[in-house]
């Protein structure tokens, strides 16, 4: 049975977010330093001040500036009269059988959208260690023929704040502050015998995936600042080692990403040889399979304790034959290196089937051997198509007589 949440604006769980005040929460360092001198902070004081509000969003998820109690009164009521702490909006809320959750976030229009952007977001909880996957743009641009994302066109990048927002409401939703996990159940934000269904780890949110909704490389700077936020060890403090960024091949972006970030890198390959990959992956035609790997070789950081993930997405007849698997061993060839069999996840209109288990298994069995890691990845959210492949949210769906 999946669960549905009620989102509307009369359900207390969830307050409305008022869009009239821009937020902070989300913000680096140094925008949070603008932030503060637009409302007469003087610059003397503004490296204190940022550290305070840093401790209060990022260390204790405090939702309003009157939690403070180490702010003075007269700064509060500044910072209450210019900006907010709002997350992203809950539209919707699915809870699956196997404890996996997704959210669609309605996020702050633009001077210059239309409408509200929407983009969703995944937590997959295991025994130990809870998973996080986030989106990086509303829509995408790469038209993956096996992903449901890529059917959605691309509205727009999401800023560095728009990132965080999403861990911090997972935080929130999850009771993933200090304190938090009995505090949630009090205050009735997580749902009634969901407990169960979460880690027994400390911390529910242990993992960060930017394998959500957009190429996190074609908002590279925006990525970039945003993970920066994530892993301060003085805030979220995610290890770089836990946040492990999903790219089907910016190749140019690649080296860049593993000087300047410094996470672990997934690459979305799913085909070993041009002719299907342009067909899969069409930003092959653009950037080869021999061009990705050889970024791949000289990722920074590159070692056995820091491989590289490759993706696979199990089609049937299509990229699934025991060929197919030697083929894939000697392309991988001296790249540290784990290959994740993903089963393929469907969605509706597609054109692809899953591959039957056996065979998978038996794709496994040939990369094992040759002695790569090779996990088949156990789909997850399926019946609320939060697995890999099916994200895609409703933000460019809107009909005309649904504008009126």
């Amino acid at each position: 049975m999946t669960l549905v949440l009620d989102t509307t604006p009369s359900s207390p769980a969830l307050p409305t977010v008022a869009p009239a005040l821009p937020t902070l929460a989300g913000l680096d360092r140094a925008a949070l330093a603008a932030a503060l001198e637009t409302i007469g902070v003087a610059p003397k004081q503004t490296r204190m001040r940022v550290n305070q509000l840093w401790s209060w969003m990022y260390v204790r998820g405090v939702t309003s500036f009157g939690a403070m109690s180490d702010v003075s009164k007269e700064l509060r009521a500044k910072l209450e009269g210019s900006f907010s702490l709002d997350r992203p909006e809950i539209v919707s809320e699915q809870v699956s059988v196997d404890g996996t959750r997704k959210w669609l976030l309605r996020l702050p229009r633009l001077g210059h959208e239309a409408r509200a952007p929407e983009v969703e977001a995944v937590y997959i909880p295991e025994a130990e260690r809870g998973t996080l996957c986030i989106s990086s743009q509303v829509g995408c641009t790469l038209n993956c023929s096996f992903c449901h994302t890529g059917t959605q066109r691309l509205v727009r990048n999401l800023e560095p704040h728009e990132i965080v927002g999403q861990i911090l409401l997972a935080r929130d939703r999850l009771g993933d502050w200090p304190g938090g996990f009995s505090q949630s159940h009090a205050a009735g934000t997580i749902p009634p015998g969901d407990g169960r269904l979460l880690p027994s780890s400390e911390r529910k949110i242990t993992n960060i995936v930017l394998m959500g909704m957009g190429e996190p490389l074609y908002n590279f700077d925006n990525v970039r600042r945003a993970m920066e936020v994530a892993s301060d060890g003085e805030g979220l403090s995610v290890s770089r080692r836990r946040i492990t960024l999903s790219t089907s091949g910016v190749v140019p972006e690649i080296p860049r990403w593993g000087a300047e970030a410094g996470t672990m890198l997934a690459i979305s390959l799913h085909a070993t040889n041009d002719a299907l990959r342009d067909k899969l992956v069409p930003i092959n035609k653009k950037y080869p399979i021999a061009e990705l790997l050889a970024a791949c070789r000289d990722y920074p950081g590159l070692s056995n304790a820091r491989r590289i993930t490759f993706e696979y997405v199990m089609l049937k007849g299509v990229n699934d034959s025991a060929a197919d698997a030697r083929a894939l061993v000697r392309r991988l060839a001296g790249i540290p290196a784990k290959i994740n069999l993903i089963p393929f996840n469907p969605w509706p209109g597609t054109d692809y089937e899953c591959s039957e288990w056996g065979q998978i298994e038996r794709f496994a069995e040939i990369v094992n051997n040759a002695g790569y890691a090779s996990p088949v990845r156990t789909p997850r959210g399926r019946d609320i198509l939060a697995a890999c492949g099916q994200l895609r949210s409703e933000s460019v769906k809107l009909r005309a007589s649904e504008r009126t």
